[in-house]
């Protein structure tokens, strides 16, 4: 797996992958309309911490601070799966059993406090449960998971493997 990348190179992969999904998620919101959800403006903010640590990793020329990355990388993920799952399951749950919708985030922060903000976005609102887009059936937080799972089991390989053929 790891025979025509390096883990320095992997980690210049992997943060290069996090911010064309930020891009594509930019563009399905300004060019497509596709309003983001708490949950969304979540994943997005994992995609960027994911992104900024492979890239520093990428530019680091020590192994073990690499294999620190690594591990933060997996954790990160792993949070962003989380997330990820949470859409799923608030997609698949009956209309009537859906939270309540809020208003807007720029109304929530000149009123809310950020405990109360910060917990609306994590549980989700009823706009987390709208599939607004798909492609093979498969809806935004289900590709989602599906890169946070994959950048999990990429970086916890090269944590474990100790890096052996990282430059």
């Amino acid at each position: 797996m790891f025979t025509l990348l390096s883990a320095r190179r992997f980690h210049g992969l992997v943060a290069l992958v996090a911010f064309a999904l930020l891009a594509v998620a930019f563009y399905m919101e300004y060019q497509m309309a596709l309003e983001p959800c708490p949950l969304c403006m979540l994943q997005r903010i994992v995609f960027f911490c994911v992104g900024v640590v492979s890239l520093v990793s990428f530019l680091l020329s020590s192994e073990r601070l690499r294999r620190w990355c690594a591990w933060k990388v997996v954790v990160l993920s792993l949070m962003g799966a989380a997330l990820a799952i949470r859409h799923l399951y608030l997609q698949h749950l009956p209309e009537e059993e859906l939270p309540a919708c809020l208003p807007g985030l720029s109304y929530m922060f000149d009123v809310f406090p950020w405990q109360e903000i910060m917990q609306a976005m994590i549980m989700g609102t009823g706009e987390c449960g709208d599939v607004v887009w798909t492609l093979f059936g498969i809806s935004i937080p289900g590709w989602t998971l599906i890169a946070f799972v994959s950048m999990a089991i990429v970086n916890g390989a090269i944590a474990v493997r100790g890096g052996k053929k990282a430059h």
